[in-house]
């Protein structure tokens, strides 16, 4: 699903050629893929997302 978003989210970046459209893609790009990392360490075990207490 955040795989398929992000791909996404690059076609229309690729495709927009207005600068304030431009910015809004990328900041969505940029919290897609930070979404991703954040998975993808849970699942390996690298961070542990549960709160402390």
């Amino acid at each position: 699903m955040i795989e398929q978003q992000i791909q996404e989210l690059r076609a229309e970046l690729n495709a927009c050629v207005e600068p304030a459209e431009r910015r809004q893609i990328e900041a969505e790009l940029e919290i897609a893929q930070a979404e991703l990392t954040m998975i993808l360490a849970e699942q390996d075990g690298s961070i542990n997302a549960e709160p402390p207490f």
